[in-house]
């Protein structure tokens, strides 16, 4: 079942790393088994792009980015009887795509999906060891997830959710990296206990995210740190109790003073930076668990003092995405209940054809936190 799909579309193209995007021509994709199609509304601007743009995390080119996208389901392929997907639904969908039937994935850790890692991020697939995207002259075209920077892009349908029409069709892209990277950090890395303490390093879009589902889950005390004050004050309207500035402030004496001296139970570092995993070690109490979430810059590293992490029995938790098709539904469920006010998330909507510049601000620290590529602009 299809509805009326172009032979060609927009896309945002990278072919070459530290040269930018540029708005090229291509074949409209097609949805195999197990798939759908979406007309894409929106999709997000992800920190984590910036290091594939600019090579430091390497990745087949020519190849169009994109993992955090809403939009409409215009067709399907074949087996998805069961999926619970039909033309015409608007759906989110998520960066991390389970194949649905690796081993991580029959134990339900779609984290761990090794045909997403093996497949989609080192090869620009997907599970039949193939790209759907093509140029005109049918010169195939490597998918960073969906390849959601896009007018339409195929989605598994093991990584679409259906969303309500109260759901802002542009707002709801974020609800597929940010929001689901969060509530996974929240849910399944930290597994955070009513009454516990938070520190949340960084506040941009996923940080701003867990600030949010903290919240939610019971948390009585959530501490935002960040570089600019700007952020900060947006952390204290999305739900934060206390903030600090880390330009201008010691973390942890900081955090010390504001938790009478212990530390918190659980600091999420969702940068990727060797400084914010510092700033996170520094903020925990004995006992207490660091749940990093930031992916870095290529292959780096972050010191960790030995004696005081053994001693004073301190975990590091990595948190990579979530288990989509148990987390997904409920991002979704807790965005159109209000317990994620993920419209308030989105500061800046750019068209298409802004891409560049809009990942350009990104660089240079200038979002607060998310900002998204609307396809009706």
């Amino acid at each position: 079942m299809t509805q009326s799909i172009p032979r060609t579309m927009r896309a945002a193209v990278l072919r070459e790393t530290g040269a930018g995007l540029q708005i090229e021509e291509l074949r409209t994709p097609r949805p195999r088994a197990g798939e759908v199609l979406l007309k894409v509304s929106a999709c997000g601007l992800c920190h984590s792009d910036l290091h594939v743009l600019g090579g430091a995390i390497a990745f087949p080119l020519p190849c169009v980015l994109g993992h955090e996208v809403a939009g409409e389901i215009v067709a399907m392929g074949p087996a998805n009887e069961h999926s619970g997907l039909a033309v015409g639904q608007r759906v989110a969908g998520a960066f991390l795509m389970p194949c649905g039937q690796c081993p991580a994935c029959a134990a339900g850790r779609d984290d761990l999906c090794g045909p997403f890692f093996d497949l989609n991020r080192l090869k620009g697939q997907l599970y039949d060891g193939s790209t759907r995207l093509a140029d005109l002259s049918g010169a195939p075209v490597a998918m960073y997830s969906m390849g959601g920077l896009a007018e339409y892009c195929v989605v598994p349908s093991t990584a679409a959710t259906p969303v309500p029409e109260s759901i802002d069709p542009v707002a709801g892209a974020i609800l597929g990296c940010a929001a689901m990277t969060a509530y996974g950090a929240v849910r399944r890395g930290a597994d955070l206990r009513h009454g516990e303490t938070v520190a949340v390093v960084a506040t941009g879009g996923v940080g701003s995210n867990i600030i949010q589902i903290a919240r939610a889950f019971g948390a009585r005390q959530v501490i935002a740190i960040d570089v600019a004050d700007d952020k900060l004050a947006a952390a204290r309207e999305l739900g934060a109790t206390d903030v600090v500035n880390s330009a201008t402030a010691d973390v942890r004496e900081a955090v010390l003073a504001l938790t009478g001296g212990r530390g918190v139970d659980v600091a999420f570092e969702a940068l990727g930076r060797p400084q914010t995993w510092t700033s996170a070690l520094e903020a925990l109490r004995d006992g207490g668990r660091m749940i990093p979430i930031g992916l870095g810059a290529g292959v780096q590293a972050a010191a960790v003092e030995i004696n005081r992490t053994v001693r004073r029995s301190q975990s590091i938790i990595g948190s990579y995405g979530a288990r989509t098709r148990q987390d997904l539904p409920e991002v979704v469920r807790m965005a159109a209940e209000g317990s994620i006010r993920y419209a308030d998330i989105v500061t800046r909507r750019l068209p298409l054809e802004q891409v560049a510049a809009g990942y350009a601000l990104l660089r240079n620290g200038e979002i607060q936190g998310r900002a998204v590529v609307d396809l009706s602009l």
